[in-house]
């Protein structure tokens, strides 16, 4: 009999019912761990033709280079997202780190909000200044700011989707227009809210970044990073990849990332980690939506307490991005809230009396964590450089799980008591 090849239309269909590149010798229906660094040839040249890319279905050579399990988290990604390629590495700072060693090069600028993760920042602020990148930091919410501050040799517009901790959101249809006409990329780390819950080619995303460490990986079950290239921006426009390599496969900024950036950086992922985030990605729409509503319900309760100062979390009619958040995220922005209490130590002591809540740093764990950002993730920077992060020591940041709404608003209500 034969049967007919049916790809379901929906989002978690499409991520479960996706092929093998080759179909497995045992019939296996989950993509088995490939955990070995290299690949046996029948012949000479047979492995000429993989090192040299002249094979139309590409064999595995070397774990750094590619994997059969990483290859399938990958094909998965993309039919997630629509992406015309997609490149996994080691973590979301190395998904960040290889695409701008990709892009950038002395004398270029990077235009972005100082309204940043800690580690982000800090790549920018001084880790590409060692090889002469300058950071340009802007008002995101300011168009004509970003206009001003972009050059002939800015290589990219870069922003968070939400910013962490402070859940800005940028107005990225607008600014994509504004870029577009400077020829100047649009690169998003969209780590906040995952494929089934934004459309980054439609928003006007270039590249988009993602620590799969959170919602993809179902449980924080290990670290890693997604680089996607979307195949909308022309790369002559940028001086470093100006002379780069183009096929009909992969843009010039996909093939210097895949065949040299990414191979000599090193910072390949692990097929153990690539396995239990394929598993992550089948659940990740019923995780997503289920920990949003819970989200949503706590914002709600924690702005109606005596003790709570402010609450951030885009939904709010009191957040001033509502209205890009409900058309950006079809009025579901995540399982990340912020809330303010009088005072640091105020903070402390309700952290500690916590007992369903972990205090521990990551986001969308299928347990709920709180943490300080001012004292931890941003804790070894200077007060001076708190202040132009936007940082404020009374401030917690939750990440809600999957944990029942009750049990959570249960767990808050007694560590306000005590």
């Amino acid at each position: 009999m034969v049967q007919k090849d049916i790809q379901g239309e929906q989002f978690s269909t499409r991520i479960i019912s996706e092929k093998f590149n080759k179909k497995d010798v045992h019939g296996a229906i989950s993509m088995p761990i490939y955990r070995n660094a290299a690949f046996e040839f029948p012949d000479s040249e047979s492995i000429a033709a993989a090192f040299q890319n002249r094979e139309t279905v590409a064999s595995h050579t070397y774990s750094r280079i590619t994997n059969p399990t990483v290859e399938n988290l990958e094909r998965k990604i993309k039919t997630a997202s629509g992406v015309d390629n997609v490149q996994m590495v080691a973590s979301g700072m190395a998904a960040i780190s290889n695409t701008f060693f990709t892009i950038a090069y002395a004398g270029s600028n990077i235009v972005t909000s100082p309204h940043l993760f800690g580690n982000t920042f800090s790549f920018f602020k001084f880790t590409l200044a060692a090889f002469g990148v300058e950071v340009r930091f802007v008002n995101t919410d300011n168009q004509e700011e970003i206009a001003s501050a972009i050059d002939e040799n800015t290589c990219a517009f870069f922003c968070e989707l939400i910013t962490n901790p402070h859940l800005e959101v940028a107005d990225l249809p607008r600014i994509s227009k504004i870029l577009k006409k400077r020829n100047v990329p649009m690169i998003v780390d969209t780590t906040v809210v995952p494929w089934c819950g934004f459309d980054a080619r439609k928003a006007g995303v270039d590249i988009e970044v993602v620590s799969t460490t959170k919602y993809v990986s179902g449980g924080a079950t290990g670290i890693g990073g997604a680089i996607l290239d979307y195949g909308t921006f022309d790369w002559s426009y940028n001086k470093r990849l100006q002379e780069a390599s183009k096929n009909d496969k992969m843009s010039q900024f996909t093939f210097k990332l895949k065949r040299e950036i990414a191979r000599n950086i090193g910072a390949a992922m692990d097929p153990d980690t690539a396995y239990q985030q394929m598993l992550g990605m089948e659940t990740l729409q019923l995780r997503f939506e289920k920990m949003s509503d819970t989200a949503y319900q706590l914002a709600q309760f924690l702005s109606r307490q005596k003790q709570v100062v402010k609450v951030g979390y885009t939904k709010l009619e009191s957040s001033p991005y509502k209205k890009i958040s409900d058309e950006l995220f079809s009025g579901n922005p995540g399982a990340m809230l912020t809330f303010s209490l009088e005072s640091k130590n105020a903070c402390y002591q309700f952290m500690d009396n916590l007992q369903i809540i972990r205090r521990a740093t990551n986001l969308f764990d299928n347990k709920t964590l709180i943490i300080h950002p001012e004292s931890t993730i941003y804790g070894t920077f200077s007060p001076d450089m708190k202040i132009v992060m936007g940082i404020e020591d009374n401030l917690l940041r939750l990440s809600v799980g999957l944990e029942d709404f009750e049990d959570l608003k249960g767990d808050i209500l007694q560590s306000f008591d005590n």
